[in-house]
């Protein structure tokens, strides 16, 4: 079995975990997330642990995606996700609007993006947009789909961009 699978997943306090034949609930004080575990791969509780085992040779490369996607479960609905994105360019905003994100974003109009039901989006300034909930996919899927609006350009870097991404500047052509 996988170096991943063979590692326990310690579950913190106030975070339930409940197996019920092939789905897996964890519930906890920021929410409660399922997963159907693959066929062939037995999730087992011990005490404040939780273990997987691969029944069969097939099973073997299940185990350890299915031991990340727990642990992440398990860190979600305890601690969740978040992620930050930065507004770059002359006129680029972020507003509220009840829970939708209104978008400045140099179009002729703005972008207003519905938030998905169990993430959160904040605006703490004009120029940054704070994307959180207890599903760590989620949280990146909507972070990507605000990003690809307008992604960073290579000439200038205007767009909007993850905190902390890097985006590598072309140089503009000569005469």
């Amino acid at each position: 079995m996988s170096r991943v699978a063979k590692k326990p997943i310690a579950l913190p306090k106030g975070v339930e975990f409940k197996v019920a034949g092939e789905a897996v609930t964890v519930k906890g004080p920021k929410g409660t997330l399922s997963f159907a575990v693959p066929a062939g791969v037995e999730v087992g509780i011990d005490g404040s642990e939780v273990q997987l085992k691969a029944k069969d040779v097939e099973a073997i490369k299940f185990a350890g995606t299915a031991r990340a996607v727990l642990a992440n479960m398990v860190k979600g609905v305890s601690e969740g996700y978040e992620r930050k994105l930065e507004l770059v360019g002359v006129g680029y905003r972020a507003a509220l609007q009840g829970k939708d994100l209104n978008l400045s974003l140099g179009f002729s109009h703005p972008v207003l993006f519905k938030a998905p039901e169990g993430i959160t989006i904040t605006a703490p300034s004009q120029t940054e947009v704070l994307i959180s909930g207890a599903d760590k996919q989620r949280v990146g899927e909507t972070a990507a789909k605000i990003r690809a609006f307008r992604p960073p350009e290579p000439y200038k870097g205007k767009g909007v961009r993850y905190a902390g991404e890097k985006i590598t500047i072309k140089e503009a052509k000569k005469a």
